[in-house]
């Protein structure tokens, strides 16, 4: 059974996700919050997803994404926005969210990317990031920078690109969780970024190909 936690002060929206959830799966369960208040209190390790809004009255940043993610560090996040700001996809990524949904993207769209971070992916609209990847290729000219990663560093990025969650790369690669967490640390400061999908636009921008 998947079991969801929505986390939407609109009854409409939360709604409309659910029946997206219904359409898409058919043993499923799903929990409601009108707040990131409401959630703390009904939010465990038991849950397969939390969808989050960031924009709910009273809520600042990223500051319910940072609690929710602190309260269950097992449970995928993703964030469903009237916001397409490439800034705020960014900051939500850097905060810890695996997916971002503009509540403008058809239900189809929705729902694969609800599969996609089920599976143990993640979601990022790439056409929105594609504005923010343009304003920061001047950041990403080292031609150093690829060259610096080791052979180890330079496949975890390449499953990093991929989309592909921490267990998933230290079981493709046959080495330990910590060991990934450390290659990841290492590529970040070597590409001179502070987040995972900015790691991934870097190498995007460096011409990073499948070794």
């Amino acid at each position: 059974m998947i079991r969801v936690l929505i986390v939407d002060d609109h009854p409409l929206f939360r709604e409309a996700l659910s029946n997206i959830l219904g359409q898409a799966f058919t043993d499923y369960e799903i929990i409601e919050a009108s707040s990131p208040d409401d959630a703390k209190t009904k939010i465990n390790d038991d849950f397969d997803l939390i969808l989050l809004d960031l924009m709910m009255p009273g809520v600042n940043g990223y500051n319910a994404l940072l609690s929710l993610r602190n309260m269950a560090p097992s449970v995928p996040i993703m964030i469903v926005s009237a916001s397409e700001d490439p800034e705020i996809i960014l900051g939500t990524a850097k905060y810890g969210a695996l997916g971002f949904i503009p509540k403008s993207a058809p239900k189809e769209i929705m729902a694969e990317a609800i599969n996609k971070v089920l599976d143990g992916g993640s979601y990022w609209p790439d056409d929105l990031l594609e504005q923010e990847s343009q304003q920061q290729s001047h950041s990403y000219d080292d031609d150093n920078a690829l060259a610096a990663l080791s052979k180890g560093e330079s496949r975890v990025l390449e499953l990093l690109v991929e989309g592909k969650m921490n267990k998933q790369i230290a079981y493709e690669l046959d080495i330990k969780e910590t060991t990934v967490k450390a290659h990841i640390t290492s590529i970040l400061r070597k590409l001179k970024v502070h987040s995972r999908t900015q790691a991934v636009l870097a190498a995007t921008s460096l011409g990073f190909k499948k070794s």
